[in-house]
């Protein structure tokens, strides 16, 4: 099973890492970290990088694609004619192709969401319908061969999911219990419908923050104000 994870500079590191740790743990999973060009990735936050040992140029088929997400670097992404066009030509050859949070702004950028309900992180969300994709606020949606993930941690849930359809309940069971996923949050504040208002407008303004600095580290300054209120 060729698991291909799509990474560029600017992503959210659990975005990738989250769906890397279920579905490695999957009988024959064979796993590629996949970039523009090989080499060493910058995760949004700045705090960490990861080695993409291979570029879109060595990599021409998979059974399962994903395309994590990111803070605002997908933005720049979605107008990498490139990178858009490999996405289409894999997706060709996947039995899955998916994403997690902004990661399915890519695959709405390439056309494969048209007409499709999707879902990404709940702040930019909306931008899903500038593609003729339809958004909607779920954890997870599939689509026929399509799998949306909402924001970060839903990659996580994404990837069992998937691990379902395709090793069964027992081995995936199996897998999560592997890593232990038992999560138990303190604070039921983790959906957007259930958040109060006080928590949201700081979620936002942390989004806000974090964006201006994933800016920073993609030298993207110039155009800061026009691209923070696309995500607004």
């Amino acid at each position: 099973m060729k698991i291909v994870i799509y990474l560029y500079d600017g992503v959210t590191m659990l975005d990738a890492i989250g769906p890397y740790e279920v579905l490695r743990n999957m009988t024959d999973a064979e796993i590629f970290f996949v970039a523009e060009k090989a080499g060493v990735i910058k995760a949004d936050s700045g705090f960490i990088d990861i080695n993409a040992k291979y570029s879109i140029d060595d990599i021409k088929a998979a059974d399962i694609l994903i395309v994590p997400g990111s803070t605002i670097a997908f933005i720049k992404e979605m107008k990498n004619e490139k990178v858009l066009e490999w996405i289409k030509e894999i997706d060709k050859t996947t039995k899955w192709t998916t994403s997690v949070c902004t990661g399915s702004m890519l695959l709405a950028s390439a056309g494969l969401l048209a007409g499709l309900k999707a879902t990404s992180h709940w702040k930019p969300m909306n931008l899903l319908s500038n593609f003729e994709a339809i958004p909607t606020r779920e954890r997870i949606v599939e689509q026929g061969k399509y799998i949306t993930a909402a924001g970060v941690s839903a990659g996580i849930d994404m990837a069992l999911f998937l691990s379902n359809k395709i090793v069964g309940e027992n081995e995936t069971k199996a897998i999560q219990l592997t890593i232990e996923y038992d999560p138990q949050p303190i604070f039921n504040s983790g959906n957007y419908s259930d958040a109060d208002e006080k928590v949201i407008k700081i979620a936002e303004k942390k989004l806000t923050n974090n964006a201006k600095k994933g800016l920073g580290l993609l030298g993207m300054i110039k155009n800061s104000q026009s691209i923070i209120k696309m995500i607004k």
